[in-house]
């Protein structure tokens, strides 16, 4: 996505400089919440509690971290540094935390369903793969992409979130 500047003309085929919905930091927390609820393993006196926050915490570390390289890899280097800049950065890259809170919002609630909690890991497992797949949808249908565009970007998402479900069964299995 190309970023605009005041007093700068988007180029052709972009959406406007106001539209900066981040819905790279949704896909990308989606498929991180995936990756953690696929890998974690929560032995423990409270392992429901425990994923709910390995979600969020990790959630939290990547928004750090993506926070921190967009601001030393990019813009420190064209701009000065300024909390404007800073506070600019951080609320663009805080949907990879908010990513995470629907499938730590799964695991919270599952024992209202009576589910244990490998049915809860599976539940938020899905709940990711599900908000991947749609927040990836929404940014292409967002920029104007056709119809074969966006079921591609749902294709490679989904397919990116099987994976994951893939690692998930092996690992259990192994």
């Amino acid at each position: 996505m190309t970023r605009h500047t005041a007093g700068q003309e988007p180029d052709a085929g972009q959406p406007p400089a106001t539209d900066r919905t981040p819905y790279t930091g949704a896909v990308y927390g989606s498929l991180l919440s995936a990756s953690v609820i696929a890998g974690a393993s929560t032995p423990g006196p409270y392992p429901r509690l425990q994923l709910v926050l390995l979600l969020l915490c990790t959630g939290v570390v990547f928004w750090a971290a993506h926070s921190y390289s967009a601001l030393v890899g990019d813009r420190f280097l064209h701009t000065s540094a300024n909390w404007r800049e800073i506070r600019h950065v951080c609320t663009h890259e805080w949907p990879i935390v908010q990513a995470a809170v629907a499938p730590a919002a799964a695991v919270a609630i599952s024992p209202l369903f009576g589910m244990g909690l490998e049915a809860a890991a599976w539940l938020a497992l899905g709940v990711a793969v599900v908000q991947q797949v749609v927040w990836a949808s929404a940014a292409v249908v967002r920029a104007g992409a056709s119809r074969r565009v966006v079921l591609t970007a749902a294709a490679v998402n989904l397919a990116l979130g099987l994976v994951i479900v893939a690692a998930k069964v092996t690992v259990q299995h192994v």
